[in-house]
């Protein structure tokens, strides 16, 4: 990736982590709130189930006037839980109670469904039943809700910084590994268009350039043909770039390459070296082929292969000298098929392994110049990649260039 892009990227990942990370405590915090507010209700209903049950163990009440002090006994169940308080409010108004209990507030003396109210500065839950003409008033503190809730919010904000924080790391993480592939297809596309433009604009200025002289002024017939030959030179490799640049961009945008079926490298192998026999005749190059006497069979698309074998041909007859060799080699191996071509031209430099296969590199030996656009090695890649092959280059015996492929041979039962 480019050192401009990396910022590009670095910024984009850290804005969707942080709108990850505004999701996540939005969503902890609704949790969070949640957790709260079921803790506080179970606790609250714990206490209103202990006053109700608390109604069963008040001292019993007569119609005589009650004297000393009025209190329910202890929860056997819990001896050391939380005391409650108890009030009597009389029929007359007069409120009894025991010693060291808070006053009852008036407008509790009424109470019949369990209320939090604060009595002395203390939250309380509290409760009211009638006693014959009589009203009896308990109460239990909230102290342990409020102890709950401020543990669980304590728990709350500990996690809350080692949760976010992990959040934004991880979708800074995560969101530059996702959006680096992006970028770097981006940017191929990028670079495709510009190579793509470039490359057009060569053949393009040598037409424009004809045209022009052409129509400047009358010249004789062998100036037209010599100009009207270099425009169809120009107008056939201008063709034969938009052919490679429209297969590449369907074989890219295709969802699978096309079904593999049964196929002979050998009678393949053939029929290319026939296709190219009147190329290698121009050039006075020597072009064989061998091939085994039994099949030598792979499971691929056969229009792939194909292709891929003219691709290397086509180059060899490119690269190897006029009066030199071009060799296509099928062989059969330890359950694996290949396809070898080797030529006596300049062969592969070694600054040149590493990009061989990218779209519009040529690589061009001492004293030559290389022809075509640099999209047939590309377009081999890519059907090497698509049918499950192998790549392995090296120097052929003639000195020149090696491209060999192998597959695993398909079974013919």
């Amino acid at each position: 990736m480019s050192v401009a892009h990396v910022p590009a990227v670095r910024r984009q990942s850290i804005r969707v982590a942080l709108a990850a990370t505004g999701v996540v405590a939005l969503v902890y915090l609704i949790v969070a709130g949640g957790v709260i507010a079921i803790a506080t209700a179970d606790l609250t209903d714990q206490i209103d189930q202990r006053l109700s049950d608390s109604f069963r163990r008040l001292p019993p009440l007569d119609d005589e006037p009650h004297e000393g002090p009025f209190e329910p006994e202890r929860d056997p169940d819990r001896p050391f839980g939380a005391p409650l308080l108890a009030w009597l409010v009389l029929s007359d108004g007069t409120v009894v109670t025991a010693d060291g209990t808070p006053e009852l507030p008036p407008d509790l003396y009424d109470v019949t469904a369990p209320v939090t109210a604060s009595i002395d500065g203390t939250q309380l839950r509290v409760v009211g039943r009638d006693a014959g003409a009589d009203r009896v008033v308990l109460a239990q503190s909230m102290e342990q809700v409020t102890e709950t809730q401020r543990t669980i919010v304590l728990g709350i904000l500990l996690i809350a910084p080692f949760l976010l924080a992990g959040v934004f790391l991880g979708a800074v993480i995560i969101g530059r590994r996702v959006a680096a592939p992006i970028e770097a297809a981006r940017r191929r596309q990028l670079e495709f268009t510009a190579d793509a433009s470039h490359e057009l604009r060569t053949p393009l200025s040598v037409i424009e350039a004809n045209t022009s002289l052409a129509l400047a002024q009358e010249r004789d017939a062998a100036w037209y043909r010599t100009t009207f030959g270099r425009v169809d030179r120009e107008s056939k490799r201008m063709r034969r770039l938009l052919e490679d640049m429209l297969w590449l961009a369907r074989f890219d945008a295709a969802a699978a390459p096309p079904p593999a079926e049964p196929v002979d490298l050998g009678v393949l192998a053939r029929q290319a070296v026939d296709r190219f026999a009147a190329v290698a005749e121009t050039r006075r190059l020597r072009l064989g082929v061998r091939v085994p006497e039994s099949p030598v069979v792979i499971s691929a698309s056969a229009e792939l292969v194909d292709r891929l074998i003219a691709v290397l041909v086509d180059n060899a007859c490119k690269y190897a000298p006029e009066g030199g060799t071009v060799d296509v080699t099928v062989a059969a191996e330890a359950g694996r098929a290949s396809l070898t071509v080797d030529d006596s031209g300049p062969g592969i430099a070694d600054e040149d392994r590493q990009r061989i296969f990218d779209r519009f590199h040529r690589a061009v030996g001492a004293g030559q110049e290389a022809g075509g656009a640099g999209l047939g090695l590309a377009i081999g890649d890519a059907i090497v990649r698509a049918t499950g092959g192998r790549w392995s280059m090296g120097r052929a015996p003639a000195g020149g260039a090696r491209f060999s492929v192998s597959w695993g041979r398909a079974s013919l039962g």
